[in-house]
């Protein structure tokens, strides 16, 4: 059993997206982070800070590093954040002869904030090539059925005769639109944290700059022109994105769903629901999963805002509700991405070609 539907071992049939879930898992934030102080040592070994032997020795040790999960629930009870247990540990694995150069001038939030960055940029990814798949099946529906006839209803009433293409088009048009903002707001979220204790890199004085410029090449992410430990702005208007994504593929559903009503039977599709007490009924599932997805976004797109509220330089509070919060997030748009290119792959017919 588990507290989240996009893991319950039966639930996530319905709403599970296992491609975004992985990158969300204990494995995978771990090798990102040990990514990040991987990169952190051959930059430093690159200005001189530590030495290349050094260098050579934390890349060997993160290599083949398999941290105690167990261990590490204990001493992020304690610390509020899972790196200086991960770190005690590592130091462990390096040796003693360079376990003092392991996580040199960096903070946990630089970990933690990296580790997200690189994950998010795959989070991306993965949503442009569904929104793509998407917009591929829209063209697709558009080609066979767009001359049909539908009826055009505000407000719930019969209005005035339509063709499925402008129906077709209210639904992808939007979708267009949210990809380009994705494209634009994902290099900004998807940027490097390096800032040290205070996000000033007090520790690596003037070379600082050229140690986050190497570590950002190596993880291949945005290169900030700042420290943005207490600002969180990129990432809330990432989550924005997303939340836009979901509610537009909401209304595609509720549209279907209504569509699909007995009485009015303007689209057929294969496949649905079937009902234990009713054999005679088709239910129109997948819609009806995006029509939850988009409501479940737009109430957690609420909690990011409230997570943009940083006391001084650093919030333990506003920092682990968007732990809570953004992943979620993330799982839905996905999810919702890859329901909605099943419900239009199950299309048999929408309109009247009369």
């Amino acid at each position: 059993m588990s507290v989240s539907v996009f893991d319950h071992p039966v639930l996530s049939g319905l709403l599970g997206d296992t491609e975004t879930a992985d990158l969300f898992s204990v494995s995978s934030d771990i090798a990102a982070m040990l990514g990040f102080e991987v990169a952190l040592a051959r930059a430093e070994a690159g200005e001189g800070v530590i030495s290349p032997a050094t260098a050579d020795a934390i890349e060997q040790a993160c290599r083949t590093f398999e941290p105690d999960i167990g261990s590490l629930r204990e001493t992020t009870a304690r610390d509020g954040v899972v790196v200086p247990g991960l770190v005690e540990q590592l130091k462990r694995r390096v040796g003693p002869e360079h376990a003092e150069a392991v996580h040199r001038g960096a903070s946990s939030q630089d970990v933690i904030d990296s580790s997200l960055a690189q994950r998010l940029k795959a989070v991306a990814r993965v949503a442009d090539r569904r929104l793509d798949a998407v917009t591929a099946g829209f063209d697709r529906l558009i080609d066979a059925y767009g001359d049909h006839r539908l009826t055009g209803r505000t407000r719930m009433k019969i209005a005035v005769g339509i063709r499925v293409r402008d129906r077709v088009e209210a639904w992808r048009a939007p979708l267009v639109r949210h990809r380009q903002r994705l494209s634009e707001a994902a290099p900004r979220a998807c940027a490097l944290q390096f800032g040290g204790a205070a996000g000033t890199l007090a520790a690596l004085g003037d070379k600082g700059p050229a140690v986050a410029a190497g570590i950002a090449a190596a993880l291949d992410l945005t290169l900030p022109t700042a420290s943005w430990h207490s600002q969180r702005d990129n990432l809330v208007e990432f989550a924005d994105c997303l939340a836009a994504i979901t509610g537009s593929l909401g209304k595609l559903g509720q549209d279907v769903a209504l569509m699909a009503q007995d009485e009015i039977a303007e689209i057929e599709l294969s496949g649905g629901g079937s009902s234990s007490i009713m054999p005679h009924k088709k239910n129109p599932v997948a819609a009806e999963v995006l029509v939850a997805l988009a409501r479940f976004a737009a109430v957690l797109v609420s909690a990011m805002h409230h997570a943009l509220i940083h006391e001084q330089e650093r919030s333990g509070t506003a920092w682990t509700l968007e732990w809570m919060t953004l992943p979620q997030i993330c799982l839905a748009a996905t999810a919702a991405l890859a329901t909605t290119d099943r419900l239009l792959g199950s299309v048999q017919g929408i309109g009247s070609a009369k």
